[in-house]
């Protein structure tokens, strides 16, 4: 008796399981659409002992725990919403590496530290003057640069150990992400390797980092000498942004200035001011071509620019007889991989379809200004991933695409044409023009428009016609009227965002307002503002 009851629990036991397991295989492709980028069939695959079955009529989640990530799989109203989250300790490193990566401030910070340099002598006792020679000339035995002990390098290595210290950190972090793209692409053209310090003088590692007379990116290219190498600005991009092909540029660039002047101290002063400016120094210091028997006859950044270099490559060298330990973690290196796009895209739409912040899309692909990558004709205009999300872009990339371009569809105000950016404009003069004021507009001197025009007097006439070579670059566009921009008094440092606004055309409203200074001055890490919130418009 008890034996044939056992066999009917048994048997009963097994069809319920049975009818369970046909649950579990048969409700999850009813829910899902064609049209979903990550199925749930494919969560399935990759989870089977830990995915439960689900009820379509109710709001059900389904949590698959990972030794890192957490899959959560929201079901509501037949439709399907997939979220990962990290570790959340693990992403609080990766936190910090990022806002190293994303942070604008480091090359206010380095700009200033070049132009305000004073050579007084630095007490610093933890660097005696004799092991700082022997220090220099080892250096100096393995190195094309000129890096012999004199008073003046000293005090500047020494104001850095005393007073930059932080600073000089965070950028050693930031060199573990650049450095190897630098080394690469030095050593295909021969360059010294040492040139990568270059890059942190530059621009602290900012591939977007703007100087005040407009020169941009990891490399500070002005707009006609990326031009020159093959860097092109338009309305949707600017290729002196783009870490690869500025270094590729700036490689060919100090390649030509060294084939000039055959030394490289002159190289790098000239690369900082225009050969003119190194030849012209040359010549008033009675033909010595040694750059610390030049340097007070250079302009003021230029002669404080090599001992900034020397003094960063010093310290980089000996950082760990300094007692440096900069914050790096060892998976924060983003290996990376590129695609080239098929139809115009948005950062914010491969942001929120493939699950990737948007500032890391940014960093990633800093030469596209509106943060759109548009699809040109003959461009190679690619998207660069981390490693890992390749795989997923592609195989779900024409639905991304369909999807991206419903959205573009659906915007209130049409996308910007693309235009490249002229190296050369007409300027028609109007009334209350004269050159000072045309020239403070596109950034060049007046005797640079006489010299262009050949003019051999200030005096202008209405409807002159008037051609320019702006240090800015300016975006040809088809409609005549433009934005009016707002100068800043002293009373409207605060700007109140209204409904509608964006970093881009708030920025576009005032003088010298970029979006990263925004984002700066304001502490913004990403690209989010409500109506009502007050923004800084400058520093103070």
């Amino acid at each position: 008796m008890y034996k044939n009851s056992w066999l009917v629990l048994s048997f009963i036991f097994c069809a319920v399981i049975t009818n369970a397991q046909d649950t579990i295989r048969t409700s999850s492709p009813a829910t899902t659409k064609p049209s979903e980028v990550i199925t749930s069939q494919e969560v399935t695959d990759k989870h089977k002992d830990t995915i439960h079955a689900f009820d379509i009529t109710k709001k059900e989640i389904t949590k698959v725990e990972a030794p890192i990530k957490t899959l959560t799989t929201t079901i509501a109203n037949d439709s399907v919403k997939y979220e990962v989250t990290d570790n959340p300790k693990i992403a609080q490193l990766d936190a910090l590496w990022k806002q190293e990566l994303y942070n604008t401030g480091l090359f206010d910070t380095i700009y200033k530290s070049v132009t305000e340099l004073d050579y007084e002598p630095v007490a610093y006792p933890e660097l005696p003057t004799d092991t700082l020679k022997a220090r220099l000339a080892e250096l100096n035995t393995r190195t094309p640069f000129n890096v012999e002990y004199n008073p003046s390098l000293e005090s500047v290595i020494k104001s850095y150990l005393k007073n930059r210290r932080k600073h000089l950190e965070r950028l050693m972090a930031l060199s573990e992400f650049y450095f190897p793209l630098f080394e690469q692409e030095l050593d295909k053209e021969n360059i010294p390797l040492e040139i990568k310090y270059l890059a942190i003088v530059e621009s602290a590692l900012k591939p977007r980092a703007k100087s005040r007379v407009g020169a941009t990116g990891l490399w500070q290219f002005m707009f006609g000498t990326g031009k020159m190498f093959g860097l092109e600005v338009s309305s949707y991009v600017d290729e002196r942004m783009d870490p690869i092909m500025a270094t590729e540029a700036a490689c060919k660039y100090l390649a030509s200035l060294y084939r000039v002047f055959e030394d490289w101290d002159l190289a790098l002063a000239s690369y900082n001011s225009g050969p003119g400016n190194v030849t012209k120094a040359i010549r008033r210091s009675g033909g010595k071509k040694n750059y610390w028997n030049i340097r007070h006859n250079l302009p003021r950044e230029t002669a404080g620019y090599l001992p900034a270099f020397l003094a960063t490559m010093y310290i980089f060298e000996y950082a760990e007889e300094h007692g440096f330990k900069p914050a790096k973690p060892e998976f924060a290196y983003f290996e990376t991989d590129t695609i080239k796009v098929k139809q115009m895209i948005s950062l914010d739409q491969v942001s929120e379809y493939m699950g990737i912040q948007k500032e890391e899309l940014q960093f990633l692909n800093p030469s596209y200004k509106l943060d759109i990558i548009p699809f040109i004709k003959d461009e190679n205009y690619v998207l660069r991933l981390p490693l890992d999300k390749i795989g997923a872009f592609v195989e779900n990339e024409s639905q991304l695409y369909t999807i991206a371009q419903a959205d573009l569809n659906k915007r209130e105000k049409p996308l910007p044409k693309y235009q490249e950016a002229n190296d050369k404009i007409r300027y028609r003069v109007r009334s209350g023009d004269f050159l000072g004021k045309i020239a403070g507009r596109y950034g060049v001197r007046v005797s640079q428009i006489k010299k262009w025009n050949g003019l051999r007097s200030n005096n202008l006439r209405i409807g002159q016609r008037l051609t320019i070579y702006p240090r800015r670059p300016v975006v040809s566009s088809s409609t005549k009227k433009k934005p009016v921009t707002q100068s800043i008094a002293g009373s409207d440092q605060l700007y109140t965002v209204k409904s509608g606004d964006t970093l881009w055309s708030i920025s576009k409203k005032f003088k010298n307002v970029s979006i990263e200074n925004l984002k700066s001055w304001n502490d913004i890490s990403g690209s989010g503002i409500k109506p009502g919130m007050k923004l800084k418009l400058s520093k103070s």
